[in-house]
């Protein structure tokens, strides 16, 4: 019985890829929904976790359906994830990097739900609501890897001689997360609290008093229009170094969607933050954080002694 099971669940690798991908697309889309929850003031629709007001389905009124919905998907996802994971024990061949990766997605969305569990018991303190956002970002490190390493035979990734641009796009990459870092404490900031209820309203962040938004937003954007900047930088070394031009490179995709961003941000601020154009805010920095990710992967890997090889092939 346990060999005809195990042989039913047996996939091969288009499939895994395919299995792979869609994780990475649910594991983006449950952050769109997440932020529609907080920018619709859902968040304390279900004000007790897992259950809603202490019942297994929620009570019909908007804000409970919107919040028990996101967390309906959220258990969906997670059951596709482990999922994932058994099948990376079945893909065959067998891989163990594919099956350590897929390990960590149900994990991720594990840690997901306890943190979401303590962020409604804390009435979506904004420490626990940033850390919730980010850490969807980290989950999203795990699955891009495994769908990009799903769609390459093992060791394809290659080499890349010039350490100096592969160091650039990382840096680049780690300057986007502290952009990220520095929206959620602006979104943290502002005037979409998440959730109200008769008892309780969800706070805001209050580190510099009442000139908290502002210095935020001024900190946010700051930190983005260096990034950006960077961005065309790295852009004109690759020009430079002979990669030709490439309309479907990921840094170029990239460096369109910061551009998108900032205008996209700037509009919001001067239109006051309305809920609609923030969801659009974030939805954008999701897919972006998932196109410089690739754009590390497509860089490839740091060569060792890269100088020594490059002077022995010259000689």
């Amino acid at each position: 019985m346990r060999a005809r099971i195990a042989s039913r669940l047996v996939v091969n690798e288009d499939q895994f890829q395919i299995v792979a991908n869609v994780t990475l697309a649910l594991l983006t889309l449950i952050v769109f929904t997440g932020a529609a929850v907080r920018l619709s003031d859902s968040g304390l629709g279900c004000p007790t976790w897992p259950r809603c007001y202490g019942h297994v389905y929620p009570p019909v009124a908007t804000h409970a359906l919107i919040e028990f919905g996101n967390r309906a998907l959220s258990g969906l996802v997670g059951l596709i994830t482990v999922g994932v994971a058994v099948l990376a024990f079945t893909r065959r061949p067998y891989r163990r990097d594919l099956a350590l990766l897929a390990l960590l997605m149900p994990l991720g969305v594990l840690a997901q739900a306890i943190l979401g569990g303590f962020t409604v018991r804390e009435h979506l303190a904004p420490g626990f609501v940033m850390s919730h956002f980010l850490l969807s970002m980290v989950i999203l490190i795990g699955a891009v890897a495994l769908a990009w390493r799903a769609t390459h035979a093992h060791g394809w990734r290659p080499t890349n001689p010039d350490n100096t641009l592969v160091w650039c796009v990382r840096c680049l990459a780690g300057l986007t997360f502290i952009v990220l870092i520095a929206g959620t404490a602006a979104s943290a900031a502002g005037p979409h609290s998440g959730g109200t209820t008769a008892e309780h309203t969800a706070p805001r962040l209050m580190i510099e008093g009442k000139d908290t938004l502002e210095w935020a937003v001024h900190q946010h954007a700051t930190i983005a229009a260096l990034l950006g900047v960077l961005t065309i930088a790295v852009w004109f070394l690759k020009r430079h170094r002979g990669v030709p031009f490439d309309a479907a490179e990921p840094l170029t995709i990239f460096a369109v969607l910061l551009a998108a961003q900032g205008l996209i941000g700037s509009t919001q601020y001067e239109l006051h933050l309305p809920a609609e154009m923030v969801w659009v805010h974030v939805a954008l920095a999701t897919v972006t954080w998932v196109v410089m990710l690739w754009a590390v992967a497509v860089e490839g890997r740091l060569t060792r002694n890269a100088g020594q090889s490059a002077s022995i092939t010259a000689s």
